[in-house]
């Protein structure tokens, strides 16, 4: 199963992926993840990445799409993947419907946790990543609303949307999660 995980900073889309992957048994892939091992590891992808990234912004799609094209050529993603943190924009939501379609790849679903915002800054703050300061957590809620939720649309007009309530406990997230995909 291929699955992309939509929502705002403090969602669950972390949560859940990791839970949806050891339930279904295929990888995760973790934007977020991958960008900050950059950076820590000050690669050149981290150094082009982190100015972005402490004002909140998003890392310009060129570097990201490159970024999803290498990690999906790789054999551990052959079983099926949870994507989490991309797409953020609909324009990379159709590169990577392209993307999949040059790699001979089909997405199954898009599962966007809704959240309420107050919720979203809330959970984005009691947690420890460096990243998650007040001004850049604000920031990256404003443009969720601004330039994510158009790929909601996207995906909902292709059939391939399942909206969740995330504003529930992760246990019940998943089960709602996995009751839409029909596994048990």
């Amino acid at each position: 199963m291929r699955l992309v995980i939509l929502g705002g900073s403090g969602s669950g889309k972390s949560t859940q992926a990791q839970r949806l992957c050891s339930h279904l048994e295929i990888t995760q892939i973790s934007t977020g993840e991958i960008l900050r091992e950059a950076i820590s590891h000050l690669s050149e992808l981290g150094r082009h990445a982190q100015p972005y990234m402490i004002k909140g912004e998003l890392v310009p799609d060129e570097m990201i799409i490159e970024l999803i094209r290498l990690r999906l050529k790789k054999s551990d993603v052959i079983d099926g993947w949870v994507l989490e943190g991309y797409p953020r924009t609909a324009f990379q939501a159709e590169e990577l419907d392209f993307l999949l379609d040059e790699l001979g790849q089909k997405l199954d679903w898009a599962i966007y946790l809704q959240v309420p915002e107050a919720v979203m800054v809330s959970r984005s703050l009691g947690r420890s990543l460096p990243d998650d300061q007040p001004e850049i957590v604000q920031r990256r809620v404003e443009i969720f609303y601004d330039r994510t939720v158009p790929i909601l649309e996207y995906y909902d007009r292709r059939r391939r949307l399942l909206t969740i309530n995330g504003d529930q406990s992760p246990e019940l997230v998943l089960q709602s999660i996995l009751k839409l995909l029909l596994v048990t």
